[in-house]
């Protein structure tokens, strides 16, 4: 169950009710006042913003109160296997980054471009990958393919990866390597290699859920609309990098790069933007030039680029006070909805 986007069935009389009361509501013009609603109606045109209260989701069934209190004990459970994941990867020079989009954005097809051109510039880096998916094992096999180990994840009906099915899955992805190029760095500190860990499309749970990743990459494809990271800000405000993909459909798309680029910094102002066609190649340059910096941050590439170098915000200290700051409002919020519940 994802507490976080509401993602339940409940067979609670309270949500039946809620339910007929939508369906009687269909012809009037106005949603009925509630005591202690979570429900914001904007008064011109009778939008609902279901994000309005403490817990910033509404689950069928479910207070503001036992939302916050379950978000706070699935995600806090969540975040410890994730500290340990990256304590794990960091002591093994293993650079994960975490790969999130909607579905179709190309995410499969970069990597696989990316696999081929980072054997051809590093022939000794080892690159991995797990494949997040509802179901098939079709993306694990395109990796597959070129050479590279990878594992493939079906969630069922869970919308996202989680930091326990990442360690489950990098336990077992080297077991399964039968490429001698491709090791698992056990002892060596100073010996790098790369994780791609490519989240479920989807773009709002994955954006909470910490994996122990190095840093957030949010792929955005130019076919899918310019207003994007406004619509889904959790997602664009938690990567460090966002990449424009398929640019090489430009001249057949009304798709308004700069707008783009301002509505991704109006939610995170320090994320770095670049563009590239997977199929094309154009633009993978920058991008290999990123992910080099994102193994090595701070040193020095003989690689001659026009484009500032880029900076992955530290994923440990940072995240952890994030996470604690989160944590503090969502027991603030929790002590708020019960005293309200009190009143009541």
């Amino acid at each position: 169950m994802c507490v976080v986007c509401g993602c339940t069935g409940s067979e609670d009389p309270k949500a039946a009710k809620s339910a007929d009361e939508a369906v009687a509501l269909q012809h009037h013009d106005a949603v009925p006042s509630r005591s202690g609603s979570h429900v914001h109606v904007d008064p011109r045109h009778g939008d609902l913003h279901y994000g309005a209260g403490a817990a910033r989701v509404s689950v069928p069934g479910m207070s503001q109160a036992r939302a916050i209190k379950l978000e706070t004990d699935i995600l806090g459970e969540n975040n410890r296997i994730a500290r340990r994941n990256r304590q794990h990867f960091e002591a093994h020079g293993v650079t994960a980054l975490n790969l999130v989009s909607s579905p179709g954005s190309g995410k499969t097809t970069l990597l696989c471009a990316t696999i081929r051109a980072l054997r051809q510039r590093h022939p000794g880096l080892s690159v991995s990958v797990i494949e997040g998916d509802q179901q098939t094992s079709f993306d694990a096999e395109r990796i597959r393919a070129t050479g590279a180990p990878a594992i493939q994840v079906n969630t069922g009906k869970g919308c996202h990866l989680d930091a326990p099915m990442v360690a489950d899955a990098f336990s077992r992805l080297h077991t399964h390597d039968h490429h001698a190029d491709h090791h698992h760095p056990h002892h060596h500190h100073e010996v790098h290699s790369l994780l791609f860990i490519e989240n479920v499309g989807n773009l709002v749970c994955p954006a909470v859920w910490d994996l122990g990743e190095a840093a957030k990459v949010a792929i955005l494809s130019v076919t899918e609309g310019e207003d994007k990271p406004l619509k889904y800000p959790d997602m664009f405000a938690a990567a460090s990098l966002m990449v424009l993909n398929k640019i090489d459909l430009l001249p057949h798309l009304h798709f308004d790069v700069e707008r783009c680029i301002q509505a991704a910094r109006r939610v995170n102002p320090a994320i770095e933007v670049i563009q590239l066609s997977a199929t094309t190649g154009a633009g993978m340059d920058d991008w290999l030039h990123w992910l080099e910096h994102a193994m090595s941050p701070g040193d020095a590439h003989d690689h001659h680029h026009h484009e500032p170098v880029p900076q992955v915000r530290s994923a440990g200290p940072d995240t952890e006070a994030a996470l604690r700051r989160r944590v503090a409002e969502l027991e603030a919020a929790l002590a708020a909805a019960a005293r309200a519940a009190t009143a009541d």
